[in-house]
């Protein structure tokens, strides 16, 4: 028995995507597949860009010096060991390549070559730059000198490189030009400029260090001997008075602080002492714990005479009984040493509250002790902090004073001795090769970024493609089976969509499979009529409309070759035109029709009159002649007429196809729902939108339970077999297109 399926769920964004969210290896290889001419276009295009540079590109040459920043030079000044080597930090080392790269050493390099005159700098001026000075309406006139320097100073700066070799002290000074010898000769030149300006900059410097130095000294040494003064002043007024380990008053609050710990450690030892004898007192004072918690020698022998007496007292009483006289007297005797055992445990008690009780007075002395010591200290505190400051102050210009005297001592050295930080280590020679451009680099280069842009627009245009190619695309989007694929057929290229009669075209379409039996196209309806059968097993599959989202989509013509392929089979086959807004399958298979559907309406019974044949396939047609479009035609397709006529002709035929008019546009194909047995959804290949398919389906659940399966229209050849690469060369060997 039929089972209606579940209704239909809209797709939601994210499953509308040409691709899912993420991609397994094959659907990665499918889109290559389906996009690789699109790739191979835009890698060859970058590829072809790239070669044109190469070939018009003027070759460029590039020069090398190394420069190595060694301070060890400057050692034979110092007090240091000359067998050491000082460190040169990272930041000055980069800031040396800045330095070199400067504009003032561009500049000094400039005007002692004149470069200014230099062709490869000053270019004649050609007609495109004469007229944008001209539409510019600048008046300044000629450039200045200056302005003509800085303009080849930028010029050497964007051929400029200079690097730090690894993690060296060395700096490669790399220059390009259009000339070798002229690249050597520019880098040799940067190189020395930069050793003559660091001598020069390190005399000036120097020598400006020592005048300002010298008048320092001497200010610094007058404010030194103020300072020393009035921390001298300011003892002798306060009465302050220093020791070796500071002042009086912070001596003796260090002495009576840590004689206070100490009391605090004896007070705390000596009530765990007399918290513990407390405890013990509770107890039986005979046991071992007792005795060996006190490790007193007096309890230890009275404890041993009372076990002594205590292992008589046990066997006499065993042998002569309790109340033997002997027994009594045992028993008496341990008393008097119980007795004893306590008096000397309290005794020991009192010797340790007494011991307690002392170290508590010596505490509470010291702490008065210190509270009369921080009170007068606080009492000083004021005093104390003015004296650090001053002191501060007269260490701090000492210091000052001491640094200034030994930087004007180096700096008089170093005036008499300029010795650089650096020197030049390799001389740049001119290159015997071009630097750029790369060739083979450049095309490396240009192939890798035409494939990514490639791969990329590929991927692009899959995300952004919102219509079917694939049969999975119908079913993950749809829930539907699809039936097949179904080609382009070859006549429709002849047809014009903008007008014209193109007869001939439409008639060659709608028998493509009675003249190509064994075509692909034939092929995927046959497929089509094997799921009708099969969906026929479990209900009555008699009545089946053909319909679409959207006019154009190629309904019509697969309603005419499928009638006429199931109709070469040998089964009674009629093709019903039920779309009375264009009756396209009237104007393809019965044009010179006069009576049709209309009329087998107005007599069901007597349908057969209406009814003509279509060719050499033995298909009938019931057509549709309408002289002017009808206001309710979907009534007339829902009508119980309409029900008469399909009963009439359930009795006549095997199968019958209605060509539906489309369903978004109008509602004629939901209200004739009822009456069909199934469905076949016509989908253009490669043009209708997902997005219309989707609403169109989703507004009728009734349609969606009535739909046999999904059939892709008019698909690209080229495009079908890139898709279906992964089925072998030898995929479409049976099929025969004539």
């Amino acid at each position: 028995m039929y089972q209606p399926r579940e209704p239909f769920q809209p797709a939601g964004p994210a499953t509308q995507t040409a691709l899912p969210t993420i991609l397994t290896p094959s659907q990665v290889l499918d889109v290559f597949r389906r996009q690789w001419p699109l790739i191979a276009s835009i890698a060859g295009a970058i590829v072809l860009l790239v070669a044109a540079y190469v070939l018009t590109a003027s070759p460029r040459f590039t020069a090398n010096a190394r420069i190595l920043m060694d301070t060890r030079q400057n050692q034979l000044l110092e007090k240091q060991n000359i067998v050491g080597s000082a460190l040169i930090d990272t930041g000055i080392v980069d800031s040396q390549v800045e330095l070199l790269t400067s504009e003032n050493l561009l500049s000094a390099v400039v005007r002692n070559y004149n470069l200014v005159s230099d062709p490869e700098f000053n270019p004649p001026r050609g007609p495109l730059a004469a007229l944008l000075s001209y539409l510019s309406f600048s008046d300044d006139g000629p450039p200045s000198e200056e302005r003509r320097v800085q303009k080849v100073v930028e010029a050497m700066q964007r051929n400029l490189k200079v690097d730090r070799v690894g993690t060296t002290y060395v700096l490669s000074v790399s220059y390009t030009a259009l000339d070798a010898r002229k690249a050597a000769l520019i880098a040799n030149a940067i190189a020395d400029a930069y050793i003559v300006g660091g001598l020069e900059a390190k005399y000036e410097s120097t020598k400006r260090a020592g005048q300002w130095l010298q008048a320092r000294s001497v200010e610094l040494r007058d404010a030194a001997t103020r300072a020393d003064r009035a921390v001298q002043t300011f003892k002798s007024q306060n009465n302050i008075v220093g020791t070796s380990r500071g002042l009086m008053s912070d001596q003796e609050l260090t002495d009576v602080t840590s004689q206070l710990t100490q009391a605090k450690a004896a007070t705390a030892e000596a009530k765990a002492r007399l918290d513990r004898i407390k405890v013990v007192n509770d107890k039986d004072l005979v046991q071992s714990t007792v005795s060996d918690a006190l490790n007193n020698p007096v309890i230890t022998r009275l404890r041993a005479q009372y076990l002594d007496l205590s292992a008589q007292y046990a066997d006499w009483s065993g042998r002569y009984g309790a109340n033997h006289q002997a027994a009594i007297n045992l028993s008496n005797r341990m008393g008097e040493l119980r007795k004893s055992i306590q008096d000397e445990v309290k005794r020991i008690s009192d010797a340790y509250q007494s011991d307690y009780e002392i170290a508590r007075s010596r505490e509470q002395s010291l702490q008065n002790d210190l509270d009369a010591l921080v009170k007068r200290a606080s009492s000083s505190s004021q005093l104390q902090v003015e004296l650090r400051n001053l002191e501060s102050a007269a260490d701090t210009s000492r210091t000052l004073y001491n640094n200034f005297l030994e930087k004007l001592q180096q700096a008089t050295q170093q005036e008499t001795f300029p010795i650089t930080d650096a020197r030049i280590i390799t001389t740049a020679v001119p290159p015997d090769r071009k630097s750029s451009p790369k060739t083979l680099l450049l095309l490396a280069v240009g192939s890798v970024i035409g494939l990514l842009l490639g791969t990329g627009s590929a991927f692009a245009r899959e995300l952004m493609n919102d219509v079917f190619r694939t049969p999975g695309d119908v079913e993950d989007n749809l829930g539907l089976k699809c039936l097949g694929i179904l080609p382009k057929v070859p006549a429709a290229a002849s047809l014009d969509p903008r007008g014209g009669d193109g007869s001939n075209s439409r008639s060659r379409m709608s028998n493509f499979v009675v003249e190509n039996p064994f075509s692909r196209y034939a092929e995927t309806l046959r497929n089509i009529k094997v799921s009708i059968d099969v969906a026929q097993m479990n209900r009555q599959m008699k009545v089946i409309g053909i319909v679409s989202s959207l006019p154009k989509e190629g309904k019509t013509t697969v309603s005419a070759n499928l009638g006429h392929l199931v109709a070469m089979t040998g089964h009674r086959t009629i093709v019903i035109d039920g779309d009375l807004h264009t009756c396209s399958l009237t104007r393809t298979l019965a044009p010179d029709a006069k009576v049709g559907l209309l009329e087998a309406l107005a007599d069901p019974a007597n349908c057969d009159r209406f009814v003509c044949s279509a060719g050499s396939s033995k298909l009938h047609v019931l057509p549709a002649v309408i002289p002017q479009r009808m206001i309710n035609s979907a009534d007339v397709m829902a009508s119980n007429a309409m029900a008469k006529l399909l009963h009439n002709l359930r009795e006549r035929y095997d199968y019958i196809f209605i060509d539906l008019a489309p369903l978004m546009p109008v509602t004629d194909a939901k209200a004739t729902n009822h009456l069909l047995d199934g469905m076949v959804y016509v989908i253009e290949w490669g043009q209708t939108r997902r997005s219309a398919v989707i609403e169109s389906i989703g507004g009728a659940d009734e349609v969606y339970d009535k739909v046999v399966g999904a059939v892709l229209n008019r698909a690209e050849t080229g495009a079908l077999r890139r898709i279906e690469g992964y089925k072998g060369a030898y995929y479409n060997r049976y099929y025969v297109e004539k």
